[in-house]
């Protein structure tokens, strides 16, 4: 992700884009602000949002070490991780499971480019790639238009949304499938990347209306939008469930990312959130890779507790073995749900804790020996 240590915003804009992502693939809906803000509406762009904010121009003087950087941040971890959880499935397979595709050079190296899908305990780093491509797509963008002398921001942001709207109306035409879901899924997403670049370039220093009346007025188009068009989420990485026409997706991502950029610079003025919130958006790489995973976790326990004791008994062990998106609700309770919530987010932010400390201490290891 993104370089913005020194903006504890977009940290926690970042902190709270994961946690949607974490409780979206849970069902829970507890932060939709009563279904108004409805997570898949907005809330995969709000990461291109910020990506778009720190993207800096002199990229374009440098564009193969940007793309190397971007390689080694972004790339690297990943498929590290994919070897990882590639081993994992074929593992668990040997065991009874059967979530999540064979061990393959192709679901190693290709379908994370393609779908990000391939063993299912990962799937939400789908996003990893696909924001590198995004990333390739716009430095090599802007380098062409700035030597045609086209590199206008309101240009480029006017192009990017187009694009991304006849993807929308080619899509519910049904005429992205199969391999046209890539570069679909690009045009689709790039004009959320482009969204930070206006925020940040011509937008931010207009930002300073107060906190009443701003809610007030992205509440109440969010209202109208409510009111007058059913069904808002849709699907980003399938470029599907498009219910309102090609405009409309595009008015809930600037009306959805508008609302909870407000409130994070509200949580940035109290101390104690705030910090918690700066953490979770320091790490918010690990929690997407791994919050699935973890969720297999708290089900392996109920899993465990319904054959060695008498409780859980109506836990579905078939659903468990079979299918990753299966929640288990102890007494049928949504309470349950924040248990899967807050592993879904501590255990990668221990895994994140990990690596650095065993990073540092080969960083030591390799000073001694020099």
């Amino acid at each position: 992700m993104p370089d913005y240590k020194e903006n504890r915003e977009f940290r926690i804009l970042s902190a709270i884009g994961i946690i949607l992502v974490v409780a979206g693939h849970l069902g829970y809906n507890l932060f939709d602000i009563g279904g108004l803000f409805p997570y898949y509406s907005f809330h995969v762009f709000l990461f291109l949002f910020v990506s778009g904010y720190f993207y800096k121009k002199d990229a374009e003087d440098r564009i193969v070490n940007y793309l190397l950087g971007k390689c080694v941040t972004l790339l690297l971890p990943y498929f590290l991780w994919n070897i990882f959880y590639g081993i994992l499935t074929f593992l668990l397979h040997r065991v009874g499971f059967s979530i999540g595709g064979e061990l393959s050079f192709r679901t190693l190296f290709l379908s994370p480019f393609l779908d990000g899908h391939q063993f299912m305990y990962n799937f939400p780093a789908w996003f990893v790639p696909v924001l590198f491509m995004l990333e390739v797509i716009n430095v090599l963008m802007r380098k062409v238009l700035s030597l045609v002398r086209l590199n206008n921001e309101w240009l480029i942001f006017a192009m990017c949304l187009l694009a991304g709207i006849l993807t929308v109306w080619l899509a519910i035409g049904g005429h992205v499938w199969g391999w046209y879901k890539l570069p679909g899924r690009l045009l689709f997403m790039l004009p959320g990347f482009q969204m930070g670049r206006i925020y940040r370039e011509k937008l931010e220093k207009h930002d300073k209306l107060e906190d009443g009346p701003y809610l007030l007025i992205v509440m109440g188009v969010q209202i109208l939008i409510t009111i007058f068009c059913g069904g808002l989420a849709f699907s980003a990485v399938w470029v599907t469930s498009f219910a309102n026409g090609p405009i409309i997706p595009y008015i809930t991502i600037i009306t959805g990312i508008a609302f909870w950029l407000r409130i994070a610079k509200i949580i940035s003025e109290i101390p104690g959130l705030s910090r918690k919130m700066v953490y979770i958006g320091r790490n918010t790489y690990a929690v997407m890779m791994h919050h699935v995973a973890s969720f297999m976790l708290v089900k392996g326990f109920f899993y465990l507790v319904s054959i060695w004791t008498p409780f859980c008994a109506e836990f579905d062990k078939e659903m468990f073995f079979g299918e990753i998106n299966f929640v288990y609700l102890a007494g049928g309770s949504e309470a349950c749900k924040w248990l899967y919530l807050v592993v879904g987010i501590a255990f990668p932010l221990m895994i994140a804790h990990f690596q650095r400390f065993l990073g540092k201490q080969i960083n030591r290891i390799c000073r001694r020996s020099v």
